[in-house]
């Protein structure tokens, strides 16, 4: 005998019952696994067509364990199974990635399904390696000591309190089965395999560097795409600053003076520009070392730099770090940095003991573990309504993606995709959520789903305090002063919480009040130095006796 379908007294959610009609159109049916006919293809199951939901309201499934559930869930059910919550069955939808498309994505669905959250229709999952979501945008100004770390990363479960967050990696996505695989295990620990089965997925992993087989990169290079990179080059640079005040060797002392960025991009140019500020501000407290002892070198391989921005700016912004003694060498590579000495294509060599690597990003690689369809760079190829392409070239039914890791056509540039930004980022997110709903009622091809359209470029970049260049959103171009308040005030308005708004605002205030801070806490990356000291052997102790009585 079939199971009893899933269905609602209270259809129209005002109290009236609804139909037969009502019912099958709004709902999904949970048929027993004996029943041979096919699922049904109306309403909410037309948005799954092809591949239906599972309709195991609130089975437990032997073998799975519950992670990461909300108080009141049963254990043992799968972490994410669709629940019988009042006679409805939940809708699961999964974000891989926590950052600015996945971040925002989650923040919009959660105003936006706010009532269907709380009646238990929906449920959002959010996997992110991080427990955080960290505001890239800012990072120059962290490395600089302009704003606290912890500033300009905002925890998701604060930010997302209707949102079920794992702290996981995601390492395989079955869209075929309707599922992902993360691990929740830390570097080096056992894995932690989590199962997440899902209805609607949303693809936002974002990007990590885009390295280059230059030989001595991988020992002696530093990346600036973390708050921990930004710190830790920081820490560094002020580090270098002591070596070389302390050292009587001239050639360690003209290395450790050296800084070299490969990459001219908004990055690149931003890392720059402020370190170089903090560093002529942090020489005055040095007897020995002065402003123009150090050399700064931004290597790029185009013939322009900021190639995002417009010939202008870029020029503009070329001529301000020349005349602030930046050595920039335009069409050109790094060939090696054996040894701590650069070396670059167009022939020179010299030593440099901080070498920054900014060269650009590519899609996060978790995207070759997945049965989605990408592009040659490894992006998932989308529709203009920012959903996956199937193989029949129409929707693919269930997936989304938005950010650094989806080939969004952008019809500026007839049709080529999107360059990775947060701009586009933080747009797409917006569209993606309000493109989900409108689904989540008429299916994947529902006649209400816009498409993206990218408004006027609004990029800026700091030059360091008082200075910047920026667009506006109307096509006008500022540097200087104005610029710098424009690029503040813009990065201040898209973090996505109140409280580190206020944050950052007041790092702000108190940096025009006070200097800037060039303490280097390099010790902090390696916070258990001082207590194996401890255990070395004291002076004159044999090795091997181990540590001294306490006294």
């Amino acid at each position: 005998m079939a199971a009893p379908r899933c269905v609602a007294a209270d259809c129209h959610g005002d109290g009236r019952p609804g139909t037969q009609s009502d019912h099958s159109s709004r709902l999904f049916a949970a048929e027993s696994a004996s029943e041979s006919r096919p699922p049904s293809t109306t309403g909410h199951d037309r948005h799954f067509r092809g591949n239906p939901p599972r309709t195991d309201c609130g089975q437990d499934h032997p073998g799975r364990s519950f992670i990461g559930g909300r108080d009141g869930d049963t254990p043992g059910r799968a972490a994410g199974t669709k629940r019988h919550i009042g006679r409805r069955c939940t809708i699961r939808i999964l974000i891989a990635g926590g950052g600015c498309a996945g971040t925002a994505t989650a923040l919009h669905l959660q105003r936006g399904l706010r009532e269907r959250l709380r009646r238990g229709e929906v449920e959002i999952t959010v996997v992110e390696p991080q427990a955080y979501f960290t505001y890239h945008p800012l990072l120059a100004e962290v490395a600089a000591g302009s704003i606290d770390p912890r500033h300009v990363v905002v925890p998701l479960r604060r930010a997302l309190p209707d949102c079920r967050v794992l702290t996981a990696r995601i390492t395989r996505i079955e869209h075929a089965a309707r599922r992902a695989l993360a691990d929740a295990a830390g570097p080096g620990e056992t894995p932690a395999l989590i199962e997440l089965p899902y209805d609607v997925l949303v693809v936002a992993p974002g990007s990590v560097s885009q390295t280059a087989p230059v030989p001595g990169l991988a020992e002696h290079g530093l990346g600036f795409s973390t708050v921990g990179e930004a710190v830790g080059l920081r820490n560094h640079v002020l580090e270098q600053l002591d070596l070389a005040s302390a050292t009587r060797d001239p050639a360690l002392r003209q290395s450790a003076l050296t800084f070299v960025f490969v990459g001219a991009g908004y990055a690149g140019v931003g890392a720059l520009a402020e370190l170089e500020d903090m560093a002529r501000t942090a020489v005055r407290d040095y007897h020995n070392v002065r402003a123009e002892d150090l050399r700064w070198v931004l290597v790029e391989a185009t013939d322009r730099i900021l190639a995002e921005e417009s010939p202008e700016l870029a020029e503009h912004t070329l001529g301000q770090l020349r005349e602030r003694g930046v050595d920039i060498r335009l069409c050109t590579t790094l060939e090696s940095a054996v040894g701590q000495v650069a070396v670059l294509s167009d022939g020179s060599r010299f030593g440099a003991r901080t070498l920054v690597w900014t060269a650009g990003i590519r899609p996060s690689p978790m995207l070759r573990d997945t049965d989605l369809p990408l592009d040659t760079l490894g992006r998932v190829r989308c529709l203009a309504t920012l959903q996956a392409v199937g193989p029949d070239g129409r929707a693919l039914p269930g997936v989304w993606a938005a950010g650094d890791c989806a080939a969004v056509p952008d019809p500026d540039a007839d049709g080529a995709p999107c360059a990775p930004s947060a701009q586009h980022a933080f747009a797409q997110a917006e569209l993606l959520a309000r493109n989900i709903a409108v689904a989540l009622d008429g299916g994947p091809h529902a006649p209400g789903l816009a498409e993206y359209r990218p408004g006027p470029a609004a990029c800026s970049t700091s030059l360091g305090p008082g200075r910047a260049v920026a667009h506006t959103r109307r096509g006008g171009r500022l540097t200087g002063r104005r610029a710098w308040w424009l690029h503040r005030a813009r990065h201040l308005r898209r973090l996505p919480s109140t409280e580190r708004r206020v944050r950052v605002l007041m790092d702000w205030v108190l940096g025009g009040v006070f200097s800037r801070e060039v303490v280097s806490l390099g010790a902090m990356e390696h916070p258990r130095s001082a207590f194996e000291e401890g255990f070395d052997s004291g002076r004159g102790r044999p090795p091997g006796a181990g540590p001294e009585a306490p006294r």
